[in-house]
């Protein structure tokens, strides 16, 4: 799992590659900590080359929602897989996310 984190203008682009399962997500939490603490931007998780999600992993953007929503911010996910939006779909987090 590698987590690259961008910035461009006012937003913060988090790429995800590779599979986000529970020991992945150890990892990508602290990778995210510099995120959570300019959430105030507009955030963009970028799945293109994410293949796998884990209830850990969703739990990694559902906190990135919550801080992004406690300071002004805004979070779209783009270009989730086919499998991905299934996972999104069965826990109700196509509702969460402005996906693009």
């Amino acid at each position: 799992m590698e987590v690259k984190i961008n910035k461009q203008d006012s937003n913060i682009i988090v790429e995800f590659i590779g599979r986000l399962d529970t020991p992945a997500s150890v990892e990508a939490s602290q990778a995210i900590e510099p995120v959570l603490a300019d959430a105030g931007k507009t955030i963009i998780l970028e799945c293109k080359e994410l293949s796998y999600i884990s209830s850990s992993g969703l739990r990694i953007f559902l906190t990135i929602r919550k801080a992004a929503a406690a300071k002004g911010g805004k979070v779209i996910v783009r270009n989730i897989t086919d499998d991905i939006r299934h996972v999104f779909m069965m826990t109700g987090f196509l509702n969460l996310f402005e996906i693009q």
